[in-house]
């Protein structure tokens, strides 16, 4: 069986693209909004230990999110008819269709059982497009990023 081949180089930057973006996201475009929502004390800064420990926490989720998220691009281009819509396209559905069946469920579950607000909702759920729509991108357009052998 054919395995799966990916450019490594293509995952670190994707990695970092969507670590920045998420800093980008969370702190000066919706950190305030999100950590009222999240009823977070805005008085208090957390110690330095904390701070570093969820950006750790936060590249190894981005790395397993960008790994299994280059499978799924990779599976997604072996779909008939896929190839002629073109790299933009394939980046759109690839994104689209991760986020509607695996981040949407989640984030409506907090919504549901959590008690989060809708505003939160849309915070979160249009972080979780955007991210895999940057990654998706970054796959897509760099040259050779995924090579998938496609069972005819």
């Amino acid at each position: 069986m054919d395995s799966i081949q990916i450019n490594w180089l293509a995952v670190l930057v994707a990695v970092i693209a969507n670590f920045i973006f998420g800093a980008l996201w969370y702190m000066p475009l919706f950190g305030k909004v999100w950590a009222k929502e999240m009823k977070m004390n805005m008085t208090q800064k957390p110690p330095a230990s904390v701070m570093v420990r969820g950006m750790l926490l936060g590249l190894i989720g981005s790395f397993f999110m960008v790994f299994v998220f280059a499978h799924n691009i990779a599976a997604w281009g072996c779909v008939k008819g896929t190839n002629e819509a073109g790299p933009a396209a394939n980046a759109l559905m690839a994104a689209a269709f991760t986020w509607l069946g695996f981040f949407v469920p989640v984030d409506l579950s907090g919504v549901a059982w959590e008690g989060k607000s809708w505003k939160l909702f849309f915070i979160n759920t249009a972080y979780h497009f955007l991210q895999l729509l940057i990654v998706a991108i970054i796959f897509t357009h760099w040259k050779g990023s995924i090579i998938a052998p496609c069972v005819s």
